[in-house]
């Protein structure tokens, strides 16, 4: 910090309580100065020479026959007006970042200009707040701080302007020419530290990282701080990214830490509104300048704070964009204190419908020619069409989102299926994640209906879950046993491709072909979409011409292709479905299946509630193995 002296003789001031007296030596004090409840005794004459100001107050105070003189309202109070009364008198002050602009304000209250008298206090801060403090970093943000109690003083001598414009100017020089100190407390990379993958014994030079400036910034207050951003971006020197850095940096500071707890306490959130508005109207729009996670953790301060409708459909619009980037505890946004819910869905469903609204493909391109433009059928012959990395990103997302909110005992069905059913158009590699949100949603809410637990489980394409959500599926008593059937019936005819595929002299008959996944996700045929509701007809049970086309099928075993005995186990010991020659290793035929499961289920009931079966992905597959004998605890002769 830089320091500026002035005068040369020894301090003679001394307080008495709330009294501040000069000690004459020479004269007597003939003048009294009140500063609220200070009063300083002093002579004119030190005075009178330098400030215009106190030069008319002293003689209206003479014409009234009074020596007391009241400037109560100067800017700076008694502290400011004790540095000019000490330059006054030629002694020592100190001068710095701290007491500068205050002084400086005080000395313009009291006119002490060079028409006064020559290198006036007024003219001496100038030089000094140009030729030192405006070149210092730290000295310029202290100086901006401290301008807040000093309106309107600082507004009209411009040094607000002024700091603001020094500080905008030193952020956007080169990092290489950073001289000065920062603060700097994040967690740097090797080559930040002056050590790269490369070192070779000789330790460089640390290097200046972008974003340097941005945590002094986040001692500003609010309105302060919006100018100097709005200065730096005028510039357009400094990358949207790190701006972007720099607001979200100032938001933990300023706006996020504790504000649940703010709001729930009956805070005043005052401050907090304003910085979420100065950081709304300062955010780049430029592509990736800030992260998914960083706009929903915005959108939910938004949804605290309540700042209007506005900010909330703003939002919305750029999450959509980057939807892909999110994760799901980024989603989990809380509804208000009066709402039954837990979560705010219909924010997370205006999203994804901005999400699915922007990443529309309705098969058709665009080309301009002359001036006009002109739609095209896209048609691919054989190039089956890749989906986008982020709809898949946002189809797991989403399916992990569904998980979380099916654990909500208050959360509807039609909300839950009117979210998945939003995104049922996305790829998916698996249905896994679906299964799992609804085994969820069966578990934590076991009075469901026959329909709707129907209904519930049309979201799903059995077609398309694992082997491993199979194995758990089979034997989950939460779902209705026709679902239960369609898995098994699919994982048969996953066996009968996998024998097909090892035997060349097995034809899988039509019936079966068209049951087949497409290799993008999608089944083969007319089968019903993923969020189609089933009903008895449309539950995807086989038919009778489907199981007598899979028992003319030769499938091959261990055993030389003979029936497994129904006290077998289904799976080798490393959870495996095929043994060693790559052909299916215990598979059941249906017949013996669907007899063992009708009769397993009438006896478990298909309302069950058990909770020993876990969605897959948390339970171990160890547990699964060692619990597979109840899909065969009813034997079949």
């Amino acid at each position: 910090m830089k320091y500026m002296k002035l005068g040369s003789k020894p301090d003679a001031f001394q307080k008495e309580g709330s009294d501040i007296r000069f000690v004459a030596t020479e004269l007597a004090t003939d003048i009294v100065i009140s500063i609220g409840d200070v009063k300083f005794y002093l002579h004119k004459f030190p005075l009178l020479s330098k400030s215009s100001r106190l030069q008319r107050l002293v003689a209206s105070s003479s014409e009234e026959k009074s020596d007391e003189v009241d400037i109560s309202d100067i800017p700076g109070g008694p502290s400011a007006f004790e540095i000019c009364a000490k330059f006054c008198y030629g002694m020592i002050v100190t001068l710095n970042a701290y007491n500068v602009l205050a002084t400086r304000c005080a000395a313009e209250y009291l006119e002490m200009f060079e028409t006064i008298d020559k290198g006036n206090l007024i003219y001496k801060i100038d030089v000094f707040l140009t030729s030192s403090v405006f070149r210092t970093w730290k000295d310029s943000i202290i100086v901006l701080q401290s301008t807040k109690s000093l309106l309107p003083w600082c507004e009209n001598l411009k040094v607000i302007n002024h700091c603001i414009d020094s500080i905008a100017t030193k952020a956007s020089i080169d990092p290489s020419e950073v001289e000065w100190s920062y603060t700097y407390n994040r967690r740097k990379l090797p080559s930040e530290n002056g050590i790269d993958s490369h070192w070779n014994g000789v330790r460089k030079q640390p290097v200046v990282p972008n974003d340097w400036w941005v945590e002094d910034l986040c001692e500003l207050e609010v309105d302060l701080y919006k100018r100097v951003i709005m200065a730096i971006k005028a510039k357009g020197r400094i990358p949207a990214v790190v701006i972007g850095e720099a607001l979200r940096a100032y938001a933990y500071r300023r706006l996020l830490v504790s504000l649940e707890d703010a709001v729930s306490n009956g805070v005043d959130c005052t401050k907090r509104r304003a910085a979420l508005d100065a950081i709304l109207f300062l955010l780049p729009t430029e592509e990736g300048s800030v992260s998914c996670g960083f706009l929903l953790k915005l959108l939910r301060a938004a949804c605290l704070l309540e700042p209007g409708e506005s900010h909330h459909s703003d939002l919305i619009k750029r999450i959509g964009t980057h939807l892909d980037g999110a994760s799901v505890s980024d989603l989990l946004i809380p509804v208000n204190a009066d709402e039954n819910s837990v979560y705010n869905i219909d924010l997370i469903m205006a999203i994804v419908d901005e999400f699915m609204s922007q990443n529309s493909d309705n098969g058709k391109e665009k080309f301009q020619d002359d001036d006009e433009i002109v739609e095209v059928e896209n048609v691919s012959v054989s190039v089956t069409p890749v989906p986008s990395t982020s709809k898949l990103a946002v189809a797991k997302l989403i399916d992990g989102y569904l998980a979380e909110i099916a654990k909500d005992p208050n959360l509807p069905l039609p909300k839950l299926m009117a979210l998945a059913e939003m995104a049922s158009s996305l790829p998916r590699p698996t249905h896994d994640g679906l299964y799992r949100a609804i085994d969820m949603y069966l578990k934590e809410h076991p009075s469901l209906s026959k329909s709707e637990k129907k209904k519930l489980c049309g979201l799903m394409d059995c077609k398309q879950l694992s082997q491993d959500a199979c194995m758990h599926a089979v034997q989950n008593e939460r779902l209705p046993l026709r679902v239960v059937v369609q898995v098994l019936f699919f994982e048969q005819v996953r066996a009968s491709v996998a024998s097909a595929g090892s035997d060349p002299s097995v034809e899988l008959p039509s019936t079966v072909r068209s049951l087949l996944p497409r290799e993008n996700g999608n089944s083969i045929g007319s089968s019903r979409s993923a969020a189609t509701t089933i009903t008895e007809e449309e539950c995807g049970v086989p038919t009778s011409s489907d199981i007598n086309s899979l028992r003319s099928m030769r499938l091959a075993n261990n055993s030389g292709g003979s029936e497994r005995s129904s006290g077998s186990s289904d799976m080798n010991k490393n959870g495996d479905d095929k043994c060693a020659s790559g052909k299916p290793k215990g598979m059941l035929m249906p017949k013996k299946i669907l007899s063992k499961l009708w009769s397993g289920k009438t006896n478990a009931g298909e309302n069950s509630s058990s909770d020993t079966s876990e969605s897959p992905g948390s339970v171990n597959p160890d547990e699964v193995k060692s619990t597979q004998s109840r899909i065969t605890r009813h034997s079949v002769s």
